[in-house]
C-alpha cells in the first residue's frame, strides 16, 4: 500500500513534491515504483509476469475497503499478504525505507511470496 492519497489534489502535489524534492518524498514505495510520470516499465513487468496477484493501492482506497471493523494498524507504505481475510505484513515500512533500488525490492518480494 502506497503512503499516498487517491485523490487529484494529492496526486498533484506528490508528483510536484517528486520534482522540486525526491530526497524527501514521504512513500519510498512510490520512489521505488514510479518515476515522475507514471509506473516504471521494469516493476510493471514483474507485476504482469509473477504468478502471484499483486495489487497496489494508495492509503485511502486501502483503509475504506478495510473499513471500520478493522482493528490492525499499518504504517505506510507497507507491502502486505491477503490471506482469507487476515492481512500479513511482508515488508514493513521500515524495511521499504531502507530499499535502494527497483531490483532490491523486486527481489525482497520474490522472496517473501516464493
Amino acid at each position: 500500500m502506497y503512503n499516498a492519497q487517491s485523490d487529484s489534489w494529492s496526486k498533484s502535489l506528490d508528483f510536484a513534491h517528486k520534482i522540486i524534492s525526491p530526497s524527501s518524498y514521504n512513500c519510498s514505495l512510490c520512489s521505488l515504483t514510479h518515476g515522475s510520470f507514471s509506473e516504471r516499465k521494469k516493476w510493471k513487468i514483474f507485476r504482469d509476469t509473477t504468478s502471484h496477484t499483486l495489487i497496489f493501492e494508495y492509503k485511502n482506497e486501502f483503509l475504506k475497503r478495510l473499513g471500520n471493523n478493522y482493528n490492525q494498524t499499518f504504517h505506510f507504505p507497507v507491502i502486505i499478504e491477503e490471506n482469507q481475510g487476515n492481512y500479513d505484513i511482508l515488508i514493513s515500512s521500515d524495511e521499504l525505507n531502507k530499499i535502494e533500488s527497483l531490483d532490491e525490492l523486486i527481489e525482497k518480494v520474490k522472496n517473501k511470496i516464493c
